[in-house]
């Protein structure tokens, strides 16, 4: 308990957490405000019949707000979408590139062009979405939009439009303001708002007949499993030893220590399963809402648990592993680092063999993340399928959940630490620190 009332004697920490929990309120209370010209009752009851598919797995990350059709029922995911064909336009963009390279200036106009995009994917959402709601309709036959028509469609845009964009700038502000990284603190409070609802339907579940307890068991053993799996693998290093050589400087000598290079066997983080379900939703969201057999059987085909979906999924997790770990981390800066301190690698050249042998590293540790990363978000989930409990309780969820929870704790330590307390953990066990 050390840790935790060490950190009401940091009045900006203090400060931090106190501005991170009421955005993150704002947040939840904006879930529960519906869009106007909707039937909650009948939209609930198709929501209820669609538990467990892609509406679910959308709902999920929209925290709740899609089942309501609550003003931020796109939830964050437009943002996503956007920063990720920012991110992949960077790469093939010569003046994407050369903003990207021009530091805190350049960083803020592709900023900028993200929030265009997050605007411009939000009007295509909410528009596709306003159509589809006009032609649901509930288990007998009543309409879920009370007015049909362009006021209603337009309406409906500019309302979830509006929504998204301040949950971006929420965001924003949680970033700038508080404790972790605002967007994935904004999805990890919207599953972790949804947990005791999931666990309520399971026990409903149980007392109706329709599961039993020797279930419930082997669910909530698996969670604590997939956790447990889930913190080794996070905090799991590739350590490459590192020598510093001898500097005489004036009448002192600097250097001569021994040290290592921690590789992160998940660099990337959560981002990959939550940049592939934007990826996988974006289409699958829209063709949902459109009544068309082509575009149902589409829908279908993309519902989580199906072999198309899950093959996608695998795929997307595995390629935004290894591209988000070539963003964010440049083996030939770090050889040209070494080498400007005087530092190498035992047994290899300084320089360019040395980038060579750390990329080389890297890629094979980045492959064992990536299938770590596919494994925990799939197989529980085809598990939990069978057993037909709530969705929330899938790996892309457990996840997300843990991997925020990490990075929030291990931003909080830092604070301590800087200011010379105790973490939150013993010493002795204290959690390594994330790229």
């Amino acid at each position: 308990m050390g840790g935790f009332q060490n950190i009401g004697k940091i009045p900006e920490l203090k400060r931090r957490i106190i501005a991170t929990l009421a955005l993150l309120a704002v947040y939840r209370v904006g879930v529960h405000i519906p869009t106007p010209g909707i039937d909650g009752t009948v939209l609930a009851g198709i929501f209820e019949r669609a538990r467990g598919t892609l509406l679910g797995f959308f709902d999920m990350f929209a925290g709740g707000g899609l089942e309501r059709l609550s003003i931020f029922a796109l939830g964050i995911m437009p943002y996503i979408s956007a920063s990720i064909i920012l991110q992949l336009l960077t790469v093939v963009v010569p003046t994407l590139e050369r903003l990207s390279k021009e530091g805190e200036a350049g960083r803020r106009k592709i900023t900028q062009y993200t929030r265009y995009g997050t605007v411009i994917i939000s009007i295509i959402q909410g528009f596709g979405i306003s159509i589809g709601l006009e032609q649901m309709r509930g288990a007998g036959g009543e309409l879920v939009v009370y007015n049909p028509g362009w006021s209603f469609r337009l309406m409906t845009m500019i309302t979830l439009t509006g929504g998204t964009a301040f949950i971006m700038w929420l965001g924003e502000q949680i970033t700038e303001k508080g404790i972790g990284n605002g967007i994935s603190l904004i999805i990890f409070a919207g599953i972790v708002a949804r947990m005791p609802n999931a666990v309520a339907s399971t026990m409903t579940l149980v007392n109706s007949g329709e599961m039993n307890w020797f279930v419930v068991l082997l669910i909530t053993a698996m969670m604590f499993v997939v956790v447990a799996f889930i913190i080794f693998m996070e905090t799991a290093q590739r350590r490459i030893p590192v020598q510093y050589a001898k500097r005489v400087v004036g009448r002192k000598m600097y250097g001569g220590q021994a040290t290592h290079l921690p590789l992160k066997v998940n660099t990337a983080g959560v981002i990959p399963p939550i940049f592939a379900s934007s990826i996988i939703m974006f289409p699958a969201t829209i063709a949902n809402f459109i009544q068309h057999p082509y575009m149902k059987k589409f829908s279908e085909m993309l519902t989580p648990g199906t072999f198309l979906h899950e093959l996608l999924y695998v795929g997307f997790i595995i390629f935004f592993c290894f591209f988000y770990t070539a963003i964010v981390f440049n083996p030939d800066n770090v050889a040209d680092n070494m080498k400007k301190y005087g530092g190498y690698i035992p047994g290899i050249r300084p320089g360019k063999k040395t980038s060579e042998f750390i990329e080389r590293v890297l890629s094979r540790v980045t492959f064992v993340g990536a299938v770590y990363v596919s494994f925990v978000c799939v197989l529980p989930t085809l598990l939990v399928r069978k057993f037909n409990v709530p969705f929330y309780f899938g790996g892309t969820a457990l996840l997300i959940v843990v991997g925020v929870a990490l990075d929030t704790i291990q931003q909080i330590e830092s604070h301590l630490i800087l200011r010379h307390y105790d973490g939150l953990v013993k010493k002795s066990a204290r959690m390594k620190g994330r790229r």
